[in-house]
C-alpha cells in the first residue's frame, strides 16, 4: 500500500496509489484509499437488472433523518479504485465521527477514523500511521454529529434512478475537498453505495452488503494507537 491520503480508504477494494496532504491544502488520497479515489464504476454500480419503475427521489430531509439515526453499523464492503483494481473487507461505523475499513487479505491493512483524525495503516510497514484531518475528507459529511443535507450549497445535484435516489454532496465551505455520491435505496431508506471523487478527478467506489445496524461496537475497533490490521479487536 503506498504511502498517500485520502482518508477513508476505509471502503472495500483498494489497490495501488495515494495522495499527500499538505499543511493547510487539501488532502489528496491514493488509489487505494477507501474514503479515496478511484473507481470501475461501472462494473459494480449497484443494482441490476429487474429494478422496479421508476419513483420520486427520497426527500433531503428523510435522508438527513435516516443517517442521523444511523448510530452504528457493520457490512462487507467491496471497493472499485481508479485503475481498476479491487478489495474488499468489512466496514464499523459509529455516528458521529467513528469509521474502520478492515481490508481482507492478502492486503490486510485498516483505515481507521476517530476524534477528527483518519490514520491509514499499512500492514506491510512498520512505520507508525499516516494520519489527515476527517474534516478534509468528503465522508466527513456522513459521520457527522448532524446531518443536514438540506443545507444551503452542500447539494449539489439528486436524481432517481429506479428504485435508487442519488445524492451528490459537497463541503459547502470547502468545495475543493472534492464530493462524494450517495446511492439510497427505498423502502425502507438504506445506504448502498457511495463514490468519492477527489480534486483531480480521481474516483473511489465503495458498494456495501447486507448491513447490520443498531449493535454495540467495541471502543477498541476505533483506537489507532492499538490498531494492528491483524487483530480483531473486538
Amino acid at each position: 500500500m503506498r504511502r498517500g491520503m485520502e482518508l477513508l480508504r476505509a471502503h472495500a477494494y483498494f489497490h495501488v496509489m495515494k495522495r499527500t496532504c499538505r499543511p493547510g491544502a487539501p488532502c489528496r488520497a491514493p488509489a487505494r484509499t477507501a474514503l479515496g479515489c478511484a473507481t470501475a464504476a461501472g462494473a459494480l454500480m449497484l443494482v441490476a437488472a429487474g429494478q422496479p419503475a421508476a419513483a420520486d427521489p427520497i426527500p433531503l430531509m428523510a435522508l438527513s433523518q435516516y443517517l442521523n439515526g444511523l448510530k452504528t453499523a457493520e457490512a462487507p464492503f467491496t471497493q472499485v479504485n481508479a485503475d481498476g483494481s479491487i478489495s474488499k473487507g468489512q466496514i464499523f461505523i459509529q455516528r458521529p465521527g467513528k469509521v474502520r475499513f478492515q481490508y481482507a487479505p492478502p492486503d490486510g491493512n485498516l483505515v481507521i477514523a476517530n476524534n477528527g483524525t483518519v490514520a491509514v495503516i499499512d500492514s506491510k510497514s512498520n512505520q507508525p500511521p499516516q494520519e489527515y484531518p476527517l474534516s478534509r475528507t468528503p465522508l466527513n459529511l456522513i459521520l457527522a454529529a448532524n446531518v443536514d443535507l438540506t443545507r444551503a450549497n452542500m447539494v449539489r445535484g439528486v436524481r432517481e434512478d429506479g428504485n435508487k435516489t442519488i445524492v451528490t454532496a459537497q463541503d459547502p465551505q470547502h468545495p475543493d475537498y472534492g464530493t462524494i455520491q450517495l446511492v439510497f435505496t427505498a423502502n425502507p431508506t438504506e445506504l448502498r453505495q457511495w463514490v468519492i471523487t477527489d480534486q483531480g478527478g480521481g474516483q473511489t467506489t465503495v458498494i456495501l452488503g447486507a448491513m447490520k445496524t443498531g449493535m454495540s461496537i467495541a471502543s477498541s475497533k476505533f483506537d489507532i494507537r492499538r490498531a494492528s490490521p491483524t487483530a480483531s479487536n473486538r
